[in-house]
């Protein structure tokens, strides 16, 4: 396996951990129960460092493939940059998920409230996880791309019509 496999692998997984947290904090208000709230913490902790992991190996899966034909540097560098700005909200989430499970287990007052500003701002995260899954599945997946950056001509026999 070489880096692009790496990547492949692990990318997946601070994209869908915030939706899975989610679906746990929403649980966890349905059920008025703080210990399924505190698992959707620990999930958004777990996205933060995956977030880590994923974007260790970008860069070895951009030299694995950067040669390929058809891949496009205008794609790559797209995805990089959408890349760094979800590694840095769910970084967030993930430090504000840790302070939330400390005054969650504390039984402070205002610990509703941390579950819910988190529950807003995964919303933001998830914005942000489609933003950068689809920049990275556009560099190899041309059926998704819905502009010309990167796009391969018609196959030989297909007309414009």
């Amino acid at each position: 396996m070489n880096s692009a496999h790496y990547h492949l692998i692990l990318n997946h997984l601070p994209i869908i951990a915030p939706i899975v947290g989610l679906l746990v904090l929403i649980g966890g208000f349905v059920v008025r129960s703080e210990v399924v709230k505190r698992t959707s913490f620990f999930i958004f902790i777990f996205a933060a460092l995956s977030a880590i992991v994923a974007s260790a190996t970008g860069d070895g899966a951009e030299d694995a493939i950067e040669h390929l034909p058809g891949i496009s540097e205008q794609l790559i560098h797209r995805h990089e940059e959408s890349a760094e700005v979800f590694s840095i909200i769910v970084y967030l989430l993930g430090a504000i998920s840790l302070i939330a499970l400390w005054v969650n287990w504390k039984g402070k007052s205002y610990s509703n409230l941390f579950s819910w500003f988190i529950f807003g701002f995964c919303i933001v995260v998830l914005f942000f996880a489609k933003q950068t899954g689809t920049s990275g599945g556009i560099i190899r997946h041309t059926e998704i791309r819905t502009d010309s950056v990167g796009k391969q001509s018609n196959p030989p026999g297909k007309d414009d019509d």
